[in-house]
């Protein structure tokens, strides 16, 4: 069990935490981008609903990242493995 402890760490930590990390950047890139399109298309209707679903969609990201580190959380927590913070 140590051993499998030992590699899911590591896969962790060397992996998935800066894809997460990466991830996360992206959301929130696109986020600021939708509500820069937002602000900035104040009169056109059309385009501030292009803002809207990017900010939508870059929420939505944050959303699902949170999620999976929930689930790596009790992954790692059942094996007896601590995540990197």
């Amino acid at each position: 069990m140590d051993v499998l402890s030992r590699f899911i760490g590591k896969i962790v930590e060397l992996i998935l935490t800066p894809i997460l990390g990466l991830l996360f950047a992206l959301a929130l890139m696109y986020f600021v981008w939708g509500m820069t399109v937002f602000i900035a298309n104040a009169d056109n209707p059309e385009e501030r609903k292009k803002g809207e679903r990017k900010m939508l969609w870059g929420i939505v990201g944050f959303f699902i990242m949170v999620s999976v580190i929930g689930i790596l959380t009790a992954v790692t927590g059942t094996f007896g493995v601590s995540l990197p913070r």
